[in-house]
């Protein structure tokens, strides 16, 4: 179980609370999902629950929490210190030695859907696939035989059969876990109660809540309740409207026969004072039936603007290229990649974990470009492409004219970036903030060709429908690698998978 009472974060750069005063329970067993928007607080929330000393250098953090039980941690990214490590090398130095039994291993590693053989590996956990240093980490929390899994994006990076491998795993495991995902249909299918950490009012107000309902009853609600106080706020504003004009319009009348009336007339002035009087009270009640009014609903929509340019016209080639193998330091990936893309077409590719995805990736890019397309590439790695130490604005305006610095900032204002986040360099951005950042970079560029690497790993389920929405209006074309299965079911027009034989047609309905 967990317990916490009054937690609030700030954030020491800029002084920012991002929780104030949450109180929350994880019930023995339970499954319950960290949600909310990036820079939200849910990694440092995460870790902070773990060990305060791995947030105390960026935030401060008061209130108190209770763990029943031990409690392992699965960070998003796998430590410095851990990639040069063997597998085996990995497992000893997070492991008590006690657990590392043959009998232990072999358990731990059937538990997480790896062989057995590669616990004794010399393999360096750096050269291992996403999702297997994902199940090797999960492994070590296995034989430390922790109660309370702590756990920061153990979906990012994964191929489709292991997601729904880990949809299994946390289905099935008798252990209570807190884990943050941006994967929806993992959320959907494993999120038995809800944590949602918001910033409301221009990202200046924290709002947080626990909901003990399932992920999906959860958004339901939240968009119904929504829905319905937006109508009511909207229907009460109307009424209010009305009221106020006709007490305005008594007022004028008021007024202008207060200006009309003789001083020889002294009756008509002490009604006038009289009336006067009634029109005061009837202000005043308006004032206090204002502040009682339903107010419209405060939530982080995620906004992205609209495409500036960018198109194919239906059938004009965008890319042709093999039949050649794909191959990575004298080895072969794949025997024999064939694609025609044309406009405007929405491809995904999708492949098991290092069959070379992004290798390929990389290489078609390069025959788009040759072919005289726009083209906009995102990497999975943001920081092959982003200047870190760079403001957002010098990002997209890099010529720095006062054109395009204004429509730089009026489209990072569309996105909800405030005026102190384009202040700050980029590495000081979340990942997600950095992936929209990109997607904005590809719309003021007015490309003709997307091609996305994993284009939304690091976006919320808040944030990623607004994407998806905008990738489907995009007239141009779009190549992607991606394991996002909302992603793939409502944007891609035509799925391929990448094996040992080349690209072939995959049906994604069977997700």
């Amino acid at each position: 179980m967990i317990q916490a009472r009054n937690i609030s974060i700030t954030i020491d750069r800029d002084q920012k609370t991002i929780v104030e005063d949450f109180s929350f329970t994880v019930p023995d067993g339970a499954k319950v999902a960290l949600i909310g928007e990036e820079g939200n607080g849910k990694s440092t929330l995460l870790r902070w629950l773990y060990d305060p000393a791995l947030v105390e250098r960026y935030a401060t953090v008061t209130g108190d929490a209770s763990i029943t039980g031990t409690k392992g941690y699965l960070a998003q990214e796998l430590p410095e210190k851990d990639r040069n490590l063997s597998v085996y090398e990995y497992l000893n130095a997070h492991c008590d030695e006690r657990e590392l039994t043959p009998k232990a291993l072999s358990r731990a590693m059937k538990d997480v859907n790896l062989p057995f053989d590669l616990a004794y590996s010399e393999q360096t956990m750096g050269t291992l696939s996403g999702g297997e240093r994902v199940k090797l980490s999960l492994a070590a929390l296995l034989l430390n035989d922790c109660d309370v899994l702590l756990l920061d994006e153990p979906s990012n990076d994964l191929d489709l059969d292991t997601l729904l491998w880990l949809e299994r795993f946390l289905s099935s495991v008798r252990k209570t876990v807190l884990y943050i995902s941006h994967d929806e249909v993992l959320l959907s299918r494993t999120a038995e109660a809800v944590i949602h950490l918001e910033m409301v009012r221009r990202k200046k107000i924290p709002r947080a809540t626990a909901a003990n309902i399932p992920y999906d009853e959860y958004m339901k609600r939240r968009d119904a309740a929504m829905q319905h106080q937006a109508q009511v706020a909207q229907f009460e504003q109307k009424a209010f409207r009305e009221k106020k004009e006709r007490y305005l319009a008594i007022c004028n009348a008021v007024d202008h026969a207060q200006a009309a009336v003789s001083r020889q007339n002294p009756d008509a002035g002490r009604l006038l004072k009289k009336k006067m009087h009634t029109v005061t009270s009837i202000g005043r009640r308006l004032e206090k039936e204002q502040e009682n009014l339903t107010e419209a609903p405060e939530a982080e929509w995620a906004i992205l603007p609209k495409w500036l340019g960018g198109e194919v016209k239906n059938g004009r080639t965008v890319l042709e290229y093999g039949p050649k193998p794909l191959t990575l330091s004298d080895r072969v990936l794949s025997e024999n990649v064939v694609i025609r893309i044309s406009g405007p077409e929405r491809v995904c590719i999708v492949g098991r974990n290092g069959c070379g995805k992004t290798t390929l990736l990389r290489i078609l890019k390069d025959e788009i470009a040759a072919r005289g397309y726009r083209m906009f590439y995102m990497p999975q790695t943001y920081s092959d492409l982003l200047p870190l130490d760079a403001l957002p604005v010098e990002f997209l305006a890099p010529d720095d004219d006062k054109a395009s610095v204004t429509e730089a900032r009026i489209f990072l204002g569309s996105m909800k970036y405030t005026t102190d986040e384009m202040s700050h360099p980029i590495r000081a951005l979340s990942g997600g903030q950095q992936a929209k950042l990109l997607l904005l970079k590809a719309i003021l560029d007015r490309a003709d060709v997307l091609v996305l690497d994993e284009p939304t790993r690091n976006l919320s389920p808040l944030s990623a429908p607004a994407v998806r929405t905008l990738l489907k209006e995009f007239r141009g074309a779009i190549l992607m690698v991606t394991h996002d299965r909302k992603l793939i079911s409502e944007t891609a027009t035509r799925v391929l998978k990448l094996t040992e034989r080349g690209l072939e047609p995959f049906d994604a309905s069977t997700l």
